[in-house]
């Protein structure tokens, strides 16, 4: 078994670096467009190599842009073309004969004085816990490269060996907005994850500034603002899902149950004071890594109706509304709302129904 995840990589090119990497990344979205058009023209894939590509490109880079745009007109063909896809955001793509990296550079071939020349570019390859050169040891994929808010950004594909858990060990967790998660196993060990005031603090921080800079109409202060709260969020899924994968490896759990979550948004409990933060929150990025984590340990993750998984009591089954945070039961049962959705979740259906004996 393997599992494919992309590790990003920030890069430090020189000016002239830059502006080259820049030049490539629309010419390489330019060719592919012309490229689909002139199949959806034919109605058949295209024959040519990169010897037919009149683009300023390495014939490495070209080859990948072929196969590029095959793959979009695939897609095309598939719609019986009504719709045929169009690529804006500039990109350059790089398979993985034809780049290399070390500790402290990235070098591909680019584009110098119409010669496609090997240059090694400055990259943030090592951060503080060695994590990304540690997953750059596995068989890599393409390289893409990118800019992001005027920072260049490489994608690397890397293609992990993973072993599956044997046993039959199950935690449910359940997803929030005052308690971002929590985790039961099935031999009722419990934890609470990340600090949902903490987070609607430091957002209302956010929306207090940015109002502040609307007034002064500092447009670049505004948008610099909101990445750095993407971060912030981003963070702090990061640090979740890593600490519900320690924890489910601690008590030797070989399956994760989470909600499904595509009705998350008219489903969750949630006030009027908290909307804003139910429809800007990413359930969706914390679930996905809970899973390519969870994968990498060998944990499967199963997604489960989340139908009434936070009103039925999980002694008698019967169903009652939770007064607070406080979920009572006429049978005597008394637990916190979320920890009631997080064990229920254990052994509600699986939505595909392949799901493991909990």
């Amino acid at each position: 078994m393997s599992q494919t995840i992309t590790v990003k990589i920030k890069l430090l090119p020189t000016k002239e670096q830059a502006s080259i990497l820049k030049d490539m990344s629309k010419e390489y979205i330019s060719t592919i467009n012309s490229l689909v058009s002139e199949m959806v023209d034919e109605k058949k894939s295209t024959k040519k190599s990169s010897k037919d590509l009149p683009a300023s490109l390495p014939s490495a880079v070209k080859n990948q842009a072929i196969k590029d745009a095959k793959s979009v007109f695939k897609k095309a063909r598939k719609s019986k073309y009504k719709t045929i896809p169009v690529l804006k955001k500039p990109v350059c793509v790089w398979n993985n004969q034809n780049y290399s990296l070390n500790f402290t550079h990235i070098s591909m071939p680019i584009m110098i004085d119409r010669k496609a020349t090997k240059t090694p570019i400055r990259a943030l390859l090592v951060d503080k816990a060695n994590r990304n050169f540690d997953l750059l040891k596995h068989k890599l994929g393409t390289l893409r490269i990118t800019q992001k808010s005027g920072k260049w950004i490489a994608q690397i594909s890397v293609t992990i060996p993973t072993s599956e858990k044997t046993g039959t060990k199950v935690m449910g967790v359940d997803l929030g907005l005052k308690v971002p998660a929590v985790a039961v196993t099935d031999e009722e060990k419990t934890r609470f994850f990340g600090n949902g005031r903490q987070n609607k603090y430091v957002r209302r921080k956010f929306k207090s500034k940015r109002k502040k800079l609307g007034k002064l109409k500092k447009l670049n202060a505004i948008r610099k603002l909101n990445d750095k709260e993407q971060r912030y969020m981003k963070d702090q899924d990061h640090k979740i899902s890593r600490e519900i994968v320690n924890f489910a490896i601690d008590h030797n759990i070989s399956v994760i149950r989470l909600e499904q979550l595509a009705n998350i948004r008219q489903t969750a409990r949630t006030s009027r004071k908290n909307e804003r933060n139910l429809h800007s929150w990413s359930f969706y990025r914390l679930s996905q890594f809970i899973e390519y984590k969870a994968n990498l340990e060998g944990i499967k993750v199963e997604y489960v109706n989340p139908a009434y998984t936070s009103q039925t009591c999980p002694k008698c089954h019967e169903k009652n509304k939770a007064q607070d945070r406080k979920y009572k039961c006429k049978c005597g049962f008394e637990k916190h709302r979320d920890l009631v959705g997080a064990m229920n979740i254990r052994y509600a259906p699986v939505v595909d129904g392949n799901s493991q004996p909990a």
